[in-house]
């Protein structure tokens, strides 16, 4: 049972074996557990009320019980002149949180391995982005690299049967996170509090109603990258996971976790049976930038880092994504770049360049495009894959690293603060 702030008790977040026992404590036949679980998780209601399928005295003993479903509550959303969608997320003791739809993702599982990679490449390949290596150097980059399973099969994407194809969404696993990166918006808002599982699970379910998509139909992937550190949030990260994948349906293969280096959780999240792939923030090349950059590196440090990375138990055709936020002539340097390739040798792995989103109070500069390029250039040379993931939603403060739950202002690399536009929540 998962438990809210207001005390309520949320039917999004219970699995299967929880809700078969609340059916069996009510005196319900088992069944009626799957008819929850198809309301809440497939059909996406927001009341009891609209379960239609359970006897209406069963309904009216759960509202007394205290139960809800516990959806998301969609406060706001701000539309990007590229498309993508940041949603402020409303929750029950009032707190909030962002998540972000990008319709045709940012690049970032492209050279990961995986169906959702080969999709990526495809996109990026489609609109000319110089991120995206030729299929023939990609694979020869990735043998190069590769210590296990070295052979990568790039199969083309599948033809869509519906409208909707590479859509990412990215969601929050904690209000506000602890880790303080130095160049992250997020890191301003300090820690409030773990979300639950139901809670995390919400969003996604809050999202694909309001876009009307459906996975496994429509190709959907998952990226915990939005608010907080999810391995600071392991209990509520891994069943949420788990919840996503048997009750929302989308497979694993399609959902990427990013971790800022929690050493003890990368070991344990190696063992889980369902797991979403791995991403690491990386961010400098040295323990005295990267503890700069980011304070937890004084706790786990690179060596701490790297040797969990090596450690890491990879499936087939799985590669862990390092990403690397460039900061003008602060980690972007051609000597950064080198001692990265030096670091990531012999790992199966792939690097992500984010050039820096802006954002007030974040005391760096964006990178030009010709040195994000030459830093890309020095680790393909050096055998690592290395793509540039595009920044989307960057005018509405949707891009990584600018989720502060921002109303007031938007912004671009070049332009200064402006107004936003926020439609109302649907």
């Amino acid at each position: 049972m998962t438990m809210t702030k207001s005390g309520a008790s949320s039917l999004l977040g219970m699995d299967r074996e929880e809700l078969a026992a609340l059916t069996t404590e009510a005196g319900q036949p088992r069944y009626r557990a799957r008819q929850i679980a198809e309301a809440v998780y497939r059909q996406r209601v927001e009341s009891l009320a609209e379960i239609s399928t359970l006897p209406l005295e069963f309904r009216e003993r759960l509202e007394r019980s205290g139960f809800t479903v516990g959806a998301a509550r969609i406060e706001k959303k701000f539309v990007s002149g590229d498309g993508t969608v940041r949603y402020l997320m409303g929750l029950g003791d009032g707190q909030t949180v962002e998540t972000v739809w990008m319709p045709e993702g940012d690049g970032g599982e492209a050279g990961d391995g995986s169906e959702a990679g080969a999709e990526a490449e495809s996109s990026l390949s489609a609109s000319g982005a110089e991120a995206l290596l030729e299929e023939s150097e990609l694979i020869a980059a990735l043998k190069r690299c590769a210590t296990q399973n070295p052979v990568v099969q790039n199969a083309p994407a599948k033809k869509r049967a519906r409208g909707v194809g590479r859509s990412t969404i990215c969601i929050s696993s904690q209000v506000g996170c602890a880790v303080d990166c130095q160049s992250c918006l997020t890191a301003l808002l300090g820690a409030k509090r773990n979300l639950t599982a139901g809670e995390i699970v919400g969003q996604v379910c809050a999202v694909l109603k309001d876009q009307q998509v459906s996975p496994p139909q429509d190709r959907i992937n998952l990226v915990f990258m939005g608010m907080g550190e999810p391995f600071l949030n392991y209990e509520n990260f891994v069943k949420a996971s788990l919840l996503l994948v048997e009750c929302v349906g989308i497979a694993e293969r399609r959902m990427t976790v990013s971790t800022a280096g929690i050493v003890p959780r990368i070991h344990d999240f190696g063992e889980e049976t369902i797991r979403p792939k791995l991403a690491i923030s990386l961010n400098a090349s040295n323990d005295a930038l990267r503890t700069r950059l980011m304070p937890l590196n004084k706790k786990w440090n690179l060596q701490m880092l790297i040797a969990a990375a090596r450690d890491f138990p990879l499936r087939t055709r799985e590669w862990i994504t390092f990403e690397y936020v460039l900061l003008g002539s602060v980690n972007d340097e051609p000597e950064n770049a080198k001692e990265v390739a030096e670091l990531l040798r012999g790992l199966r792995c792939k690097v992500n360049l984010i050039a820096l989103n802006p954002g007030p109070g974040i005391d760096f500069t964006t990178p030009s495009e010709a040195r994000v390029a030459a830093f890309q250039k020095i680790l393909r040379d050096a055998g690592i894959p290395a793509f540039v993931r595009r920044p989307r939603g960057r005018d509405i403060y949707a891009a990584c690293g600018q989720l502060k739950r921002t109303v007031e202002g938007s912004t671009s690399a070049s332009q200064p603060v402006q107004g936003i536009s926020a439609l109302p929540a649907s």
